[in-house]
């Protein structure tokens, strides 16, 4: 998680002059996606190496891929744990190698790639069908639609469209935040 941290944190100085703490975070999360499905197989080079590339690929899924193709993933959630887990089952066979300090010894890192990839590729394809048909049962049940009215995102907001209540109501001299808008001139 730290080097993915690092990493992502390394980039956005790159990027744009100064690290975030949402970079920060988000690419310490991305890490834990990534070595997750390697847990108990990897040693600190393997871990190191998942991090590192937790720490790009991710990044790019949550910014480059995200913004080209404009789906809707406000928490990243696609772009740090589905790449992440992607990734960290696809890159098991190479870091449990005892070559990187991992403990499989029952296969080639040739043969447990293979069988990792295979797994990966399977169950994307499985989320993917099953998600459709989800989203299909749901949008029957709704009506027709798996969005709500543009007016209810951009205008009212959800709170009142849905429930007929505002959840947070703002007192005059409050910003969006809830912070006292700033005096001018004083």
């Amino acid at each position: 998680a730290a080097a993915a941290a690092s990493v992502w944190a390394i980039q956005d100085v790159k990027e744009t002059g100064k690290a975030s703490m949402l970079g920060i975070a988000t690419g310490s999360i991305a890490g834990l996606a990534t070595v997750t499905p390697c847990a108990g197989f990897v040693g600190p080079l393997g871990a190191l190496m998942l991090g590192v590339a937790a720490g790009v690929v991710c990044r790019f899924f949550s910014l480059v891929v995200k913004e080209k193709y404009g789906y809707d993933d406000s928490l990243d959630v696609f772009g740090v744990h589905g790449v992440g887990g992607f990734l960290g089952t696809c890159m098991l066979g190479i870091v449990a190698s005892p070559v990187f300090g991992g403990f499989n010894t029952d296969t080639t890192m040739m043969t447990q790639t293979i069988i990792q990839c295979t797994a990966a590729i399977a169950t994307a394809a499985y989320t993917a069908v099953a998600s459709y048909a989800c989203l299909m049962i749901t949008k029957a049940i709704t009506g027709g639609s798996l969005r709500v009215p543009d007016g209810a995102e951009q205008g009212e907001g959800l709170d009142m469209w849905c429930h007929g209540e505002a959840c947070y109501s703002l007192s005059e001299g409050e910003s969006a935040g809830g912070q006292p808008v700033p005096k001018v001139g004083v």
